[in-house]
């Protein structure tokens, strides 16, 4: 917690927030256009007193609580709002999420990525999109349920694609697979789309549902893959997950090391197209 830091902010943003922006009068005899203490108090329900202390710098560490009743006060962008957690010494509130739906940016990115597999996921694994090479690389799932075209459902429930990778690699995959998914659900409070889905997990899978009563948990950004395709052989590539503008969403990139063979590989690929990926849904 940056005491001063945090004290400097909260004055300044009391200040700059003028009376009827609240719904309150201005009145003839205010001194300073931006608000007083006692009504940023009353505005987040909180005493005066506090206030003060916390713009003197002389106040115990604010709760999450408080301090979104006073970002609710104080009309804060979200930008602000996550600055005044922080000076807080508080982690911020998750950002907004988006679902389903994918920005039309985002959309474009994926056709631009044309050297490079991309794939759109959300944070429980849901595959939103992909590119032409990621198509070609793991082959088209338009024949499958939008509900099933979950990477940790599919890992689990549908041999053809653990085809893509070498058999002593699975029980590391499958491991850094429910790893992630706990700290998915864990981060969405498990929510109703989390229950469903791990429910439905420990319905199908009996290795699913022994990894997950280990309670192993860790967020999957980067690691090294060998992904085996029927007609050009083996890839290796650096696997990025970046996070975007949501939330809830993911931008997965497949990368051949720079100077391997895999790079000489994947331009083949390239060439021979997704009619040659691996999976039988074409």
């Amino acid at each position: 917690m940056d005491q001063a830091k945090l004290a400097d902010f909260l004055r300044r943003s009391r200040e700059r927030l003028r009376p009827q922006e609240v719904g309150l009068a201005a009145g003839p005899r205010r001194r300073t256009p931006g608000l007083r203490r006692e009504e940023l108090a009353q505005l987040s329900g909180v005493s005066a007193d506090y206030v003060m202390r916390l713009e003197q710098a002389r106040s115990s560490q604010p709760s999450t609580q408080l301090l979104a009743a006073l970002a609710r006060a104080l009309r804060l962008t979200e930008d602000e709002r996550d600055h005044l957690y922080l000076l807080a010494g508080h982690r911020p509130p998750e950002g907004a999420r988006a679902g389903n739906h994918v920005r039309p940016g985002l959309l474009y990115l994926l056709d631009r990525l044309g050297d490079t597999p991309a794939q759109l996921l959300s944070d429980l694994g849901d595959l939103l999109a992909h590119n032409a090479l990621a198509e070609a690389l793991f082959g088209c799932v338009c024949a499958i349920d939008e509900p099933d075209r979950n990477v940790v459902w599919r890992w689990f429930t549908d041999p053809f694609v653990r085809q893509a990778y070498a058999v002593e690699e699975h029980d590391r995959l499958s491991r850094l697979h429910v790893a992630d998914l706990r700290a998915a659900a864990t981060r969405r409070g498990y929510d109703q789309p989390s229950k469903v889905l791990i429910r439905r997990l420990e319905a199908a899978s009996e290795e699913f549902t022994a990894l997950w009563a280990e309670h192993e948990v860790a967020v999957r950004r980067d690691s090294r893959v060998r992904v085996l395709h029927p007609a050009v052989g083996p890839i290796e590539f650096d696997y990025e997950l970046l996070q975007t503008q949501s939330a809830d969403q993911r931008l997965r990139l497949f990368t051949p090391p720079p100077g391997s063979r895999s790079v000489d590989t994947l331009d083949l690929l390239r060439v021979v197209g997704p009619e040659t990926a691996h999976r039988r849904h074409r």
